[in-house]
């Protein structure tokens, strides 16, 4: 009989415990990493490189980072029940590298408040919220890997590489390096000009 209490106290309290696994696994172990190497990315890439291109049928560089940009808004618009503020039309006229990184930045902002207002009962709601939520991930993911080919093809070592690279040479553990990428990502960078 006391074990069965204990069982039934013990699944009564489980949920608790388990309030918004969903989303703070989503964004710290997937979400953030992608956000802080989209924006190295962003801006270790010279502005005179936003327009190169692997192939002539593919997107230039600034080009990866404006769809990164305008999905950001789809995305998180739907997750904050508003009309999209940059909708691809908009996107499409940021060419210099400032505007490019900083609306980048700004998409990223945009989608932080949206997350903010979330709870894992508020994402599981719809098929379209759940959609939203794990495409700012999913997506994100899809242009890094894009654009790091790119910048490995301008002798550009990519974040992502650099942050492992950084991790050896200090025999840091990962969940140091995790710990250290949640401060930048905390930290937020300043919206000054980017050359």
């Amino acid at each position: 009989m006391r074990m069965t209490l204990l069982l039934i106290a013990g699944l009564a309290v489980a949920p608790l415990h388990a309030q918004d696994t969903l989303k703070t696994v989503n964004i710290q172990r997937y979400y953030m990493p992608v956000r802080l190497f989209l924006q190295g990315a962003a801006e270790v890439m010279p502005a005179e490189k936003y327009a190169f291109k692997l192939a002539p049928e593919q997107m230039d560089f600034g080009q990866w980072i404006n769809h990164a940009t305008e999905r950001n808004y789809v995305d998180c618009s739907t997750l904050r029940g508003e009309a999209n503020p940059m909708p691809k039309a908009k996107t499409d006229l940021l060419k210099s590298k400032e505007e490019i990184v900083k609306n980048l930045r700004e998409s990223f902002d945009y989608c932080d408040a949206a997350f903010a207002a979330l709870d894992d009962q508020k994402i599981l709601a719809s098929p379209q919220m759940v959609t939203a939520f794990l495409h700012t991930t999913v997506h994100n993911n899809e242009i890094y890997g894009n654009v790091v080919g790119y910048l490995r093809a301008n002798h550009i070592t990519p974040p992502s590489t650099e942050m492992i690279q950084e991790m050896i040479k200090a025999k840091k553990t990962p969940e140091q390096m995790m710990k250290e990428m949640m401060e930048r990502y905390n930290k937020k960078p300043p919206s000054g000009p980017q050359g």
